[in-house]
């Protein structure tokens, strides 16, 4: 579908009627169940869609406005859909790579950030823009820029190590960057587990070989639990996990742009194997705060610098989590009995013994820990799902609800059950089984 991307609309929408306080939340999509991990695991594709390098242009009135001014690969003999698809994602992404405003001013000394945000379209697919916002070398006063990777792969890590290159290549010279994004896109995306190695040459250097390594654990790569665990304590974790699985608004803030792309990525993967499919924007630029205001749930990121303005909106219900100081601003009240007793103090126990375990645990390790622990809950919670499907003589399934939740013996879960049956991302997940019955042998 040509369809046009629902971040981009929110922002042009914004633009045009300035000062308006519409919302037009029947625009929001709703996700396809699958499209997040199928999409954005499959082996064997194009690594990337684009580069582009997002700069600083100064305006007649003085302040700076993001505009693309490097693009790779050009795109010729596009269809007309493809075209306008492609235009109105182009519009996007300077609006992400620069989220902070147009508040700039030329400077020596700038610390590079790594972070990234989501773009999704009118079907429920998703698009990952990658950032790395850097000081281009040089003397004297100037401004940062961004180089940002799209694509449709979850691999942060993966990308981050990418990122890592084009910015040693940027210190040199922006020719040497083409070579190296060339080798990468006509290389295959690896399987779970695997390498690729691209051959790079700098000059003076020579040839580099760089090996690009995917972690065994695909639903984990694009995760870092231990932005989450470094900044809240378990219990706050259990509150916001609570919040996200009745589909709720959740905002977090915090001013380092990393910190919230990696703490929001973080929350989305507790919920596996279910997917988030709501509005989700891990940095919300500053012309798009009045997605607060919308009635349908949201995963949200905001800069801390405008908190004011966020609270003086008129919204609905929600959790506001403050990363910087690591607690909850405003809850609904209810976060501590959403989830059954028994499992959340399963759940703690698992959590605070990641955090009071002395020996190091690798980042991998960490993942694996923290996302075993919310697993076993929907395990135990709603694992007995398959065993409700009814099959009809020509392949198709229908869930038998009622049956599904009786069969929960336990009071306390199955009230809890009985509200995340009707959440949109347990629907889709329970879609996708109706569909998938995998015929037996001797039988067609």
């Amino acid at each position: 579908s040509a369809g046009f991307w629902f971040v981009l609309f929110l922002a042009t929408e914004g633009k045009e009627e300035e000062g308006k306080k519409e919302n037009n939340p029947s625009r929001v999509p709703q996700g396809k169940s699958g499209e997040w991990s199928s999409v954005l695991y499959s082996a064997g594709q194009f690594f990337f869609e684009y580069l582009v390098v997002v700069s600083l242009k100064k305006m007649s009135d003085g302040r700076y406005e993001p505009k693309i001014t490097y693009q790779f690969p050009k795109r010729e003999n596009l269809l007309k859909g493809q075209k306008e698809e492609e235009e109105r994602l182009l519009k996007a992404i300077p609006l992400f790579c620069f989220p902070d405003g147009n508040n700039w001013a030329p400077v020596t000394e700038f610390t590079s950030e790594t972070f990234s945000f989501v773009l999704t379209n009118v079907d429920g697919s998703r698009k990952i823009g990658y950032c790395r916002r850097l000081l281009p070398s040089g003397r004297g006063v100037r401004l940062p820029e961004v180089f940002c990777i799209i694509s449709c792969l979850g691999c942060f890590g993966l990308f981050s190590k990418i990122l890592d290159e084009v910015e040693k290549r940027r210190q040199i010279s922006m020719a040497v960057i083409y070579p190296f994004m060339q080798g990468l896109r006509e290389s295959p995306f690896p399987a779970p587990g695997k390498t690729v190695t691209i051959k790079s040459f700098i000059p003076e250097s020579g040839t580099e070989l760089i090996e690009l390594t995917r972690p065994v654990d695909a639903h984990l790569e694009h995760v870092e639990f231990q932005a989450l665990l470094q900044r809240l304590s378990p219990h706050l974790i259990l509150h916001i996990f609570a919040s996200a699985v009745l589909e709720r608004r959740l905002i977090f803030l915090a001013e380092e742009l990393s910190v919230l792309s990696q703490c929001i990525h973080a929350v989305a993967a507790l919920l596996y194997p279910f997917t988030w499919a709501h509005t989700y924007i891990p940095v919300v630029p500053e012309c798009l705060l009045d997605t607060v205001c919308c009635p349908t749930p949201f995963m949200v990121g905001i800069q801390m610098r405008h908190l004011e303005r966020v609270l003086d909106q008129p919204m609905e219900e929600a959790l506001i989590v403050d990363l910087c100081e690591g607690k909850i601003l405003r809850a609904v009240g209810d976060e501590e009995e959403v989830l059954p007793i028994k499992l959340q103090n399963e759940i703690l126990t698992s959590l605070n013994r990641h955090n009071n375990n002395n020996n190091v645990h690798t980042s991998e390790q960490v993942n694996a820990l923290v996302s075993e622990a919310f697993v076993q809950f929907f395990v135990r919670m709603v694992g007995h799902y398959s065993s409700h499907i009814k099959w009809s003589k020509n392949g198709s399934g229908t869930f038998q609800e009622r049956a599904f939740c009786k069969a929960v013996a336990s009071k306390t879960n199955r009230k809890f059950v009985k509200k995340f049956v009707k959440t949109n991302m347990f629907s889709l997940f329970i879609e996708e089984a109706e569909k998938s019955r995998i015929p037996q042998e001797g039988k067609r």
